[in-house]
């Protein structure tokens, strides 16, 4: 459901700002066009692709697609048959939208895409920073290796450098919480009652005639009749199981937060862990061919073929009639087909028959036998009880009237409560932190202003208790929020100013890399096949002035010190690798003009969707 809110949320904005755009430049989806995608000689592939349209084998069903059309405008004989033409009609007014809005994005794609061109000087430098890449020896003076201490930073540079660059600070509104969470766990009453409640049970579980209506009437765990293997069986069960005899019983035991008992319903099992099936499946209409047919399989006929000339069933007579392999206890087919294939031989064939029709299957392999032993189980968790809930609840209740904002932290401190933060909570927002079920924070949270302490909030299995600390709707992030990082990023310029000071020094009157890294007292590293469309420089990350620096390099030159993201470098390069491919304008100016056609489109939109006035309701709805 968050998926589709997100995605509803995300085509509407895409939608209105796309259709505002079209308009403006007069761009246009004409009803002959659309007619043509809808019902014409070019259907759509939205319209293709929906299983009304589909026939048997698949495929897209023109004939389908007329028969839903000419009965969505039938008459109604009922109310029932009303309901159903209204859904066909809403549907088919989706459909037509959706085609229309996707034909219109085509058009504006093409139009953007094709008013981009790439030209050969283009081309050129494409197919060069591709083909060359340079082995490179390299030093590094890390940032790390002077103390940021060693460097200050005023209130002021801050501030300038906060303005200069205020735009990398733009936020959504957003608010932040203190919160204390209570979680909902079973108490020791809890765990005397579950006990208290298999205790009571476990004479009757020794004795009764009908087991399973007792395990499905009082246990967690209904009973299915399952085969236990030694591998598959409780671990606590295990030697009980394979050792005693029919009526045993075993328990209660407590294990992973539950009382649990075991009774011996069946051993001497000896059966195969999966079989494989084919069958072929006649409708009620067609079962007078049965005996005919089995008739044929057992003389050496072709199951396959009558599977795809007989069964009903289309998606398994197009593999031969095969189901595949079935596990022991399996519940997705019958209980009879189950027991009769785990019994039979492979190759025998049986029936099994329902109101439906008649299913023809035989046994096509199965895994080797294993010791098995059927076992009946009672269990009983233990969880919070309503008596349990509502001491917590009244626990959270209290703390929540007995708060002020200001008080907050030191009455939970008094209760030994943890105090929890959750920053920067956006109205996007469908959980706070890892609180399940708490959309209904989100909602308080910005119908409410700072200092304001929240009521129980029951979020599953915790209850929160909240104040908020924090508001922000501003467009962008406070100087008060950023200037830590703003700092670093200045200490950061001032050591790479310092160091390139210190390089250049050293390098005055010439030098070689091996020299300079032995005044520096640092090692010489290697980078290997660099080209412009590395991600990374050597082992040293995420480099993009550096790596710009490297494909721009003469061989054997000493580069001038490169500030990059994790220190200072001065580079040379020491081989390079040129691939021996031809160059073709053509292909070369294809391949960049397809991947502007890819990304400009959605660039332009996402600018669009910057500058629009956009206001997100949602909240005020869920």
């Amino acid at each position: 459901m968050q998926q589709i809110r997100a995605f509803v949320w995300d085509q509407l904005v895409r939608e209105k700002l796309l259709l505002e755009e079209t308009e403006k430049m007069g761009l246009t989806v004409s009803k002959e066009e659309l007619s043509d995608q809808l019902i014409g000689n070019n259907i759509h592939p939205m319209i293709q692709q929906r299983r009304f349209f589909v026939d048997e084998s698949g495929r897209f069903s023109r004939a389908l697609l007329l028969q839903f059309l000419n009965f969505k405008d039938d008459e109604p004989t009922d109310n029932q048959m009303q309901e159903v033409l209204n859904d066909y009609k809403k549907l088919w007014i989706f459909l037509e939208k959706t085609v229309k809005f996707s034909l219109l994005q085509e058009k504006y794609n093409v139009l953007i895409s094709n008013s981009v061109v790439a030209n050969s000087l283009q081309a050129k430098s494409n197919f060069d920073i591709k083909t060359k890449s340079f082995n490179v020896n390299y030093i590094i003076k890390p940032y790390y290796s002077v103390p940021d201490a060693e460097f200050t930073v005023t209130d002021k540079e801050i501030k300038e450098r906060y303005n200069s660059q205020i735009n990398r600070y733009r936020q959504e509104p957003n608010a932040s919480i203190n919160y204390v969470s209570y979680n909902i766990q079973p108490q020791e009453y809890d765990f005397q009652e579950a006990e208290k409640f298999i205790n009571n049970l476990k004479n009757e579980f020794l004795t009764t005639d009908d087991i399973v209506e007792l395990v499905n009437m009082n246990s967690d765990i209904p009973y299915t009749g399952r085969n236990y293997t030694e591998n598959t069986i409780p671990a606590h069960y295990k030697e009980f199981a394979f050792s005693g005899k029919i009526g045993d019983v075993m328990g209660p035991l407590f294990e992973n937060n539950a009382y649990t008992m075991a009774r011996i319903m069946e051993t001497g099992i000896m059966l195969p862990d999966s079989v494989k099936l084919r069958h072929i499946f006649l409708l009620s209409s067609e079962e007078s061919k049965a005996d005919s047919i089995i008739k044929a399989i057992r003389g050496g006929a072709d199951f396959g073929g009558l599977a795809q000339k007989y069964s009903a069933v289309k998606q398994t007579a197009q593999n031969n009639g095969e189901i595949g392999w079935i596990m022991d206890g399996d519940q997705a087919l019958d209980k009879d087909i189950i027991q009769q294939a785990f019994a039979k031989k492979v190759n025998e064939v049986f029936t099994s028959k329902n109101a439906q029709g008649i299913q023809i299957i035989q046994i096509m392999d199965k895994t080797a036998p294993r010791k098995k032993v059927k076992l009946a189980i009672l269990e009983r968790g233990v969880i919070a009880s309503s008596k349990t809930q509502s001491i917590i609840f009244n626990e959270a209740k209290r703390f929540a009237a007995e708060l002020k904002a200001v008080d907050f932290d030191s009455i939970a401190h008094k209760h030994n409560y943890t105090v929890r933060q959750a920053n920067e909570i956006y109205q996007t927002n469908e959980n706070v932190v890892g609180i399940p079920q708490s959309r209904q924070i989100v909602r308080w949270v910005f119908d409410n202003s700072i200092g304001t302490v929240s009521d129980v909030f029951e979020c599953d299995k915790e209850l929160i208790v909240a104040v908020i600390t924090d508001v922000n709707k501003s467009k962008y992030r406070s100087i008060n929020k950023v200037a830590s990082q703003i700092r670093s990023e200045i200490i950061r310029d001032k050591k790479a100013e310092k160091f390139i000071q210190d390089i250049n020094g050293k390098m005055a009157n010439g030098t070689t890399l091996e020299t300079l890294a032995g005044s520096m007292g640092l090692e010489i590293k290697s980078a290997e096949n660099v080209n412009f469309s590395s991600y990374q420089f050597g082992m040293e990350g995420f480099e993009p002035a550096v790596i710009g620096k490297a494909v721009s390099l003469q061989l054997n030159k000493l580069s001038a010190p490169v500030k990059g993201n994790a220190g200072v470098f001065v580079l040379q390069n020491v081989n390079m690798n040129q691939n021996q491919a031809t160059f073709d304008l053509s292909a070369e100016k294809q391949s960049l003009e397809s991947r502007y056609s890819y990304s400009l489109p959605n660039i332009i939109l996402m600018n669009m969707r910057d500058k629009a006035e956009i206001t997100d309701n949602r909240l005020n709805f869920y």
